[in-house]
C-alpha cells in the first residue's frame, strides 16, 4: 500500500518534535454481503475502506490522526497532526529504518471477490426454500452471506514492519415459527476466517432445516422456571457466556483502570481448578484468528487461567512496554481510523474429562442450556445477565421439554468456581463481533459441556 522509504520518512516526521514512539497502520478493506428476506433480495452492497491512522505517543499522552490519502504529503500531515497532539518538546529529527517481519497469513482457496452475485444470492435461495419446507408455521426466513478482505500494513519507529491479509466469510439464516403460544424464533449463524470454500464445509439447507426446527420446537417450550439450580451449559453454545463474565475482566487496560474484579489477583485461584481459559489468535479458520494484531505483534496462544490460578491478563503493546510484560497480540482496532485497545480473539474452556452424557445424568434436575444469546456484563463487579436462546428442562438426569423467555443471571467469579464438572467435547461456537468503547472487532468462543453447581434463571413460569 506505502511505499518503505515514505513510511521511514514519515515516522521520522512523527517524531520530529520529541515523540518518544510513532506507529503507521494502514488498511484496505474490501466487504460484500446479500440479504434475502421472504423471497426476494433485500440487499446487495459492497464497500472498501482505505486510509491510515498515525499515532504518536510522549510519555503518557498519546497523539492520533487519521487520513484516507495515502500519499505522502497526506501521511505527512497526518503525521504532523499527531506529533502535534502528542508534542513533548525536544525538537530534533530522528531516522527510522525497517526491517520487514515475514508473516504467513491463512491460504484461501476462493476469494469470495471471485464470487458472482448471482452465486450468493443461490445460497440464500436455497436456505429459504429448505426452511419453509418444514411447513405453513414456518411464517419468515431470512438468510444473509457476507465476506470482507482486510489488508493491513504496520511499520513503527522501533522498526517493525509488518503485514497481514484477513479473509473472513460468514453466513446466517434465521426463521420465525408462528403458533397458538405466538412467535418463536430460530437463527445460526457459521463463520471462518476463509475463502468461499466455507460453503464446502456447510450445507446452507442443511443449516436452515435445523434453524427451523429450532424454532418449531420452541412454540410448544414452556415458560422457564425462575430460581436458583444446576445449569448445564453445551458444547459450543456456552462460550460467550465466559467471554463476557471473565474475558474483558482480564483484558489489561480495564484492569489498569481498576474496572475488573480481577484486579491485583494475578498468581490466585480464582475459579475452579477444573478451569482453564484460553485466549488465542492462532486457530487457524476461526473468526478472531489473524497472523498479527493491529500493532504488529503476532498472533499467540495465552493461557489466562490455568487449572484455576489466574496467571496472566491480555496486552495490548504500550501497556506491555509501560508495565515491562512481555506482548500477547491482544492489540485490536475496528479500522484505520481507530486507536488500538486490549480485546479478545479466540477465547475458550479447554476440555476436560468428564462425558458430556454422564455430566446430564448426573444432573437430577436444573436447565440445559443449547445455545446462549445476548448479554450485558458488568466488568468491576462480574454481574452478568444473557439470554437464553435454546434451553431445556432437566428432569431425573434427562434433557426434556424446551423452555423459552428466560435469563441466565450470575456474577463471573462465583461461576467460575463453581463450575464442578467439565466434558471433554470441546467446539467453539457461533462468530461474533465484540463491542468495547464504541469499537467492534471479529471474535470467536468456545466450551465443552460443564456444569455449574447453582446459578440463577429469570423465568415466567408461575
Amino acid at each position: 500500500m506505502i511505499e518503505q522509504a515514505v513510511i521511514e520518512r514519515v515516522l521520522g516526521a512523527a517524531l520530529r518534535t520529541g515523540g518518544e514512539f510513532a506507529e503507521v497502520f494502514a488498511e484496505d478493506k474490501r466487504s460484500s454481503s446479500a440479504v434475502f428476506d421472504d423471497g426476494r433480495v433485500e440487499e446487495l452492497s459492497s464497500g472498501r475502506d482505505r486510509g491510515a491512522g498515525i499515532r504518536v505517543v510522549v510519555g503518557d499522552t498519546t497523539g492520533f490522526a487519521h487520513t484516507a490519502d495515502l500519499s505522502e504529503a497526506g501521511l505527512l500531515e497526518a503525521a504532523t497532526a499527531a506529533s502535534a497532539a502528542a508534542k513533548g518538546g525536544g525538537g530534533g529529527s530522528r531516522t527510522i529504518a525497517l526491517t520487514r517481519q515475514p508473516t504467513r497469513p491463512a491460504a484461501i482457496e476462493v476469494q469470495p471477490g471471485d464470487v458472482s452475485k448471482a452465486a450468493k444470492v443461490a445460497l440464500l435461495r436455497r436456505a429459504e426454500d429448505a426452511a419453509r419446507s418444514r411447513g405453513g408455521s414456518i411464517t419468515q426466513v431470512s438468510a444473509r452471506c457476507s465476506d470482507s478482505r482486510r489488508r493491513v500494513l504496520i511499520a513503527n519507529s522501533d522498526g517493525l514492519l509488518t503485514d497481514d491479509d484477513q479473509v473472513r466469510t460468514a453466513f446466517s439464516v434465521s426463521a420465525v415459527a408462528t403458533g397458538d403460544t405466538g412467535m418463536q424464533t430460530g437463527r445460526e449463524t457459521v463463520g471462518h476466517t476463509i475463502g468461499f470454500e466455507l460453503f464446502d464445509r456447510f450445507d446452507v439447507e442443511e443449516l436452515a432445516l435445523r434453524v427451523a426446527d429450532r424454532a418449531l420446537t420452541k412454540l410448544a417450550a414452556r415458560p422457564a422456571p425462575s430460581g436458583e439450580m444446576p445449569v448445564v451449559i453445551g458444547r459450543g453454545g456456552g462460550g460467550v457466556l465466559f467471554h463476557e463474565a471473565c474475558g474483558h475482566g482480564l483484558e489489561a487496560d480495564l484492569v489498569a483502570k481498576s474496572a475488573s474484579v480481577f484486579a491485583g489477583r494475578r498468581g490466585e485461584p480464582v475459579a475452579s481448578p477444573l478451569v482453564t481459559l484460553v485466549d488465542d489468535g492462532t486457530m487457524a479458520g476461526e473468526w478472531g484468528a489473524f497472523a498479527v494484531d493491529d500493532e504488529g505483534t503476532p498472533a499467540q496462544r495465552n493461557v489466562l487461567i490455568e487449572d484455576g490460578v489466574l496467571t496472566d491478563y491480555m496486552w495490548d503493546f504500550l501497556r506491555s512496554r509501560k508495565e515491562g510484560r512481555a506482548r500477547s497480540g491482544n492489540g485490536r482496532r475496528q479500522s484505520y481510523q481507530h486507536l488500538p485497545m486490549v480485546r479478545m480473539t479466540n477465547t475458550f474452556l479447554l476440555d476436560g474429562d468428564e462425558d458430556p452424557e454422564a455430566i446430564i445424568a448426573g444432573t437430577p434436575n436444573g436447565i440445559y442450556i443449547a445455545q446462549l444469546g445476548g448479554g450485558s456484563v458488568n466488568t468491576a463487579t462480574g454481574d452478568f445477565v444473557f439470554g437464553m436462546t435454546e434451553a431445556y428442562l432437566i428432569e431425573d438426569g434427562r434433557i426434556t421439554e424446551p423452555v423459552r423467555e428466560g435469563n441466565l443471571i450470575g456474577n463471573g467469579p462465583k461461576v467460575l468456581q463453581d463450575i464442578e464438572a467439565v466434558g471433554n467435547d470441546f467446539a467453539m461456537g457461533s462468530p461474533g463481533m465484540c463491542g468495547k468503547d464504541g469499537q467492534s472487532v471479529p471474535v470467536g468462543d468456545g466450551v465443552p459441556t460443564l456444569r455449574v453447581a447453582r446459578m440463577t434463571i429469570g423465568g415466567t413460569a408461575a
